[in-house]
């Protein structure tokens, strides 16, 4: 599926295209509808994939983006439900040894999930209000 937008910015992706109208999908709310083929533009810097991935809200792509095993997604979950924590605390209590943890620390704080704070005047991470929103949001559906 091609990528083509509206004059007013909103993007779909193109199933079937003909002189008059064309069958567009929108990833958003899973829709299909025609719309004149002359009021389509094509987009050629986003795949379809891209466009379809914008159906899921953003500050759940980037966790999803960033969170590659069970362990990190546990590791956010705790500093969402229990954070800030000191990095002793968390070398203490995780499976991570110190290398491992400073690298997943220093990725999930690159994404912009976690941020770096002072707990008990030491060195400690605390899940960003984004990410807790995000899991709280992972939470419910899972219970839908």
């Amino acid at each position: 599926m091609r990528p083509v937008r509206t004059a007013d910015g909103k993007r779909y992706l193109l199933v079937k295209r003909s002189a008059d109208a064309s069958l567009v999908y929108d990833p958003s709310t899973g829709d299909e509808t025609y719309v004149g083929t002359d009021r389509l533009e094509p987009i050629d810097d986003v795949t379809g994939l891209e466009t379809a991935a914008e159906a899921i809200p953003g500050p759940v792509r980037r966790l999803l983006g960033s969170v590659h095993d069970e362990r990190t997604l546990g590791l956010l979950v705790e500093l969402t439900d229990r954070g800030p924590l000191g990095v002793r605390t968390l070398i203490e209590e995780t499976s991570y040894c110190e290398s491992d943890l400073a690298g997943t620390l220093g990725s999930l704080t690159a994404a912009g999930l976690i941020v770096e704070v002072e707990v008990d005047s030491e060195r400690g991470y605390a899940a960003t209000e984004e990410t807790k929103t995000t899991i709280s949001t992972l939470r419910r559906s899972a219970t839908e």
